[in-house]
């Protein structure tokens, strides 16, 4: 009894970890698509009804949100010329996972031409539909 016990605990452990690390190659592979200004990779791993948004300040320094359509920023991001180098590196994932609902928290920095222009965090919700997870909601925080 005590091994099949073991052996359960296992098991839920690995699918446990399994699924962990799809979400991270996820949200990975979005960053992949900015990196590259491949519009078609972040496609692949976001939801066709993803929300965008930014937690950004107002003239008067109070808190705004900010939404964003998807499509105007795959265009802003693909038409950012070759000689501009984008980087974001993330510090940290902090992954939780209920059935086909996921949750990504990523603080980070950006970098432009190798200057920290930026830094915040991420958060991204993620939707697992068949057998791939996909990104329904990434908002973020940005600080000079």
């Amino acid at each position: 009894m005590k091994k099949f016990l073991i052996f359960i605990l296992l098991i839920s452990f690995t699918s446990v970890f399994s699924q962990e690390v799809e979400v991270k190659q996820t949200v990975d592979d979005f960053f992949i698509g900015l990196h590259k200004r491949d519009t078609l990779q972040f496609k692949k791993v976001c939801h066709s009804n993803i929300i965008m948004q930014t937690i950004g300040k107002d003239k008067q320094q109070n808190n705004k949100l900010i939404s964003d359509d998807f499509n105007k920023f795959m265009k802003s991001i693909s038409s950012i010329p070759e000689n501009v180098v984008l980087f974001e590196k993330l510090l940290d994932y902090k992954i939780q996972i209920d059935g086909a609902l996921a949750h990504v928290w990523t603080p980070y920095e950006f970098y432009v031409n190798g200057k920290l222009s930026h830094s915040g965090v991420n958060s991204f919700t993620l939707f697992k539909e068949k057998d791939a997870w996909q990104i329904i909601h990434i908002i973020d925080t940005r600080k000079k």
